[in-house]
């Protein structure tokens, strides 16, 4: 059974900010607004540098949550995220989530930042939705 109903599937298709949660050391949360790709009915993708806070709690505790929102409609996916610790795989999923967020032509100026860093891959698993705003599917 999907988790998404398609309404929220087009909304997250938009290309909006996300803010994602982790869990800091003290078990505080913390906040990083995100870029972000919606890949199947169970899977977001997400990108970061090396060396941020974020990668750090998610290594040490994968469990997060991405709001995504638009005015008084959001939608919250709650659910564990993998590392992709794979270079290339990396790069082509900033370069991907670039075109998406600023287009094609901007993208290209963007890409050599991008390459200058040590990226890995933010796969958050979908365990739960909490949606508010949209009508029911």
């Amino acid at each position: 059974m999907s988790k998404l109903g398609s309404t929220l599937r087009e909304f997250l298709t938009a290309p909006r900010f996300g803010i994602l949660a982790t869990i800091a050391p003290d078990g505080t949360p913390r906040q990083s607004v995100m870029w972000y790709a919606l890949v199947d009915e169970e899977t977001i993708l997400m990108n970061t540098a090396e060396g941020r806070a974020k990668l750090a709690d998610l290594a040490r505790d994968p469990r997060a949550s991405l709001c995504v929102a638009d005015g008084y409609r959001y939608v919250t996916l709650i659910g564990r995220v993998t590392l992709v610790d794979d270079a290339e795989r990396s790069q082509a999923d900033i370069a991907r989530l670039a075109v998406r967020y600023v287009g094609e032509r901007e993208a290209e100026s963007w890409i050599p930042q991008f390459r200058s860093q040590r990226r890995v891959t933010l796969l958050l698993h979908i365990e739960r939705v909490l949606a508010h705003g949209f009508p029911q599917d």
